[in-house]
């Protein structure tokens, strides 16, 4: 509890403390000014889209490498990882290097809101995938053949039999997906353009006001983000256990 204290609260605590030295108004002023609010609407509904995105892509990248055989399926396992090894600022360079001004493929997503949304996605591709992917190694087989020597489809066999099971797992994955959206700052540097209320994401404002020497702003700015975040744990957590009853 002191190693995680150290670690975890008094940090958390620090920044919720900052947030408090501007009083309630300049709080309050901090976020609902235009550049602000935009940029936290942009963070968080990037990050949800993504984080749903990431929930179904991710639980079918795990099953495919899970129970599918096929030619270059080590080679997809180890690519998987590539957004885990790359310093998020050189994932911007490739991003834009291949979805820029001069892309190979004709795609220039540049200064746009599906630039913010694409580098989102690669950067947090990984972590559903790598929590549910022991899970489905784990599963035994012969549940799953007993339920559908009882009659039952593959639908159901996966919504009664599998997902209960997944669900921990998917919902770990989630929330590690959010939370890291919420918070990226390298990767979108180069490619979001940084454009003020159009595609600049929360945590550069946090730079901004740091750079400015307005701390107790960057403060509120991050209390948000971690109200948020904690929002959404609690929202996956409370999906998760309905979901596990249903599937009792």
């Amino acid at each position: 509890m002191t190693w995680f204290s150290l670690l975890v609260l008094i940090p958390l605590a620090a920044v919720l403390v900052a947030a408090s030295t501007g009083g309630w108004d300049g709080f309050w002023t901090t976020i609902t000014s235009t550049q602000t609010a935009s940029a936290l609407r942009l963070t968080v509904l990037e990050a949800l889209g993504v984080t749903a995105l990431n929930v179904v892509m991710g639980t079918a990248l795990a099953w495919v490498l899970v129970r599918d055989r096929f030619w270059g399926k080590r080679v997809l396992d180890l690519v998987i990882d590539v957004p885990f090894a790359l310093p998020t600022i050189v994932a911007g360079l490739v991003l834009l290097a291949l979805y820029g001004p001069q892309s190979p493929v004709g795609i220039d997503v540049a200064s746009t809101r599906i630039a913010v949304f694409l580098a989102l996605a690669f950067v947090t591709l990984p972590f559903v995938v790598r929590t549910v992917q022991p899970v489905l190694e784990s599963l035994e087989r012969d549940v799953e053949e007993a339920a559908a020597s009882l009659g039952a489809s593959r639908a159901t066999t996966f919504r009664r039999v599998i997902l209960p099971s997944l669900v921990p797992a998917i919902t770990a994955g989630a929330a590690l997906s959010f939370a890291r959206a919420i918070s990226e700052y390298g990767s979108l540097v180069l490619l979001s353009g940084n454009l003020s209320n159009r595609t600049e994401v929360a945590s550069v404002r946090v730079l901004v006001y740091i750079e400015n020497g307005n701390e107790a702003a960057a403060a509120s700015v991050a209390a948000i983000l971690l109200v948020v975040a904690l929002l959404v744990i609690v929202l996956l957590d409370v999906i998760q256990r309905r979901v596990a009853r249903r599937g009792e």
